[in-house]
């Protein structure tokens, strides 16, 4: 296995760092604990004009409360920190990180000021495998980190829990971007696709389907339509930051890397003959995590495979189709 130097993997880390203090600062205000539903969230209440805002900054955490208490008195400044990112940009793509395209870059990027990803939005797909070798500090086979799509999922219940929206709206984050929305069938009002003119890429929002769902359901916290899909409340889940390698680095949400590997078996084995391409490279993306997290974090493995192992029948049956192709994989899983 190709690993990177403990000097690129430690800078990278501190990269990261750097943007979850920055995203507590950055918002201003004051910090303030809210209770809803017998969970306690932090936001930052500032007065603008007239009105008092407040942002949302997320769950309570030992780890939230900790950049907070730290950012009360540090004096943000911006243009330094702008400066210092970039600098560890550039050292992290020298080494070979992967890193953003300059569409993806831009698209991901101006979706992080709006908060969409503060907000509850999670990538998911190639884009969050791909973030996963710095987290690893592994270097991917370039051919498992091809895609031209951006999908984000959410949770649609998250708006019982977050009064905040996107500013601007991703609707008009995505005008000026010069994406289109793409109608969906039967209902030109519904759009869960936004696609660059010609061959540009394809934003896609998804939300994990519930039994009362529809196809295509509104996704209050982001201001988004989505289309609801099976097994994503499993892969969303708990999710962890990741810093995108673009300008001076974009802070995204991402799943975390080993309900990734195994919601990439389910997945494989739910494919269609017509997108059998597809299930080859969901298969190769979680036999290679498979192998690293079964050496670097077998534990956290182990708990991943059992939780989705005790969803029930249905899961563990699409797994077994998935890990029949995959003996090595098997093996270590059923070892961990």
């Amino acid at each position: 296995m190709d690993t990177f130097p403990l000097s690129v993997q430690t800078t990278y880390q501190d990269l990261l760092e750097a943007h979850r203090q920055q995203a507590v600062s950055n918002l201003g205000g004051t910090p303030v604990l809210k209770e809803k539903g017998g969970r306690k969230y932090w936001y930052v209440r500032q007065r603008l004009g007239n009105r008092i805002v407040e942002r949302y900054l997320g769950p309570q955490s030992a780890e939230l409360d900790q950049r907070i208490e730290a950012g009360r008195d540090a004096a943000t400044d911006h243009a330094a920190f702008e400066k210092r990112c970039a600098s560890m940009v550039a050292q992290l793509r020298a080494a070979g990180l992967p890193a953003l395209d300059r569409q993806t870059g831009k698209v991901l990027r101006a979706m992080a000021v709006a908060g969409a990803f503060r907000l509850g939005g999670t990538l998911i797909g190639t884009h969050a495998f791909r973030l996963y070798s710095a987290e690893l500090g592994v270097r991917f086979p370039p051919e498992l980190g091809l895609t031209a799509d951006v999908d984000v999922a959410a949770f649609e219940n998250l708006k019982l829990a977050i009064d905040d929206k996107p500013d601007p709206s991703l609707a008009r984050t995505f005008a000026d971007l010069g994406l289109h929305p793409v109608s969906e069938a039967g209902d030109s009002r519904q759009h869960t696709r936004w696609k660059m003119p010609g061959d540009g890429l394809m934003v896609e929002f998804l939300v994990p389907r519930m039994q009362s769902h529809q196809d295509i359901v509104s996704l209050a916290p982001l201001g988004v339509d989505a289309r609801a899909l099976s097994y994503l409340n499993y892969l969303i889940a708990e999710p962890v930051q990741a810093v995108g390698l673009y300008r001076s680095g974009v802070l995204i949400q991402v799943p975390r890397v080993e309900r990734y590997a195994i919601h990439k078996l389910i997945v494989a084995s739910q494919r269609r003959k017509e997108s059998a391409a597809k299930a080859r490279k969901d298969l190769a993306q979680a036999d290679l995590l498979i192998r690293i997290l079964d050496e670097d974090r077998p534990e956290e493995l182990k708990l991943a495979y059992e939780d989705a192992c005790a969803r029930g029948a249905k899961w563990r049956s699409a797994m077994d189709a998935s890990l029949g192709r995959l003996p090595e994989a098997r093996a270590r899983l059923t070892l961990c």
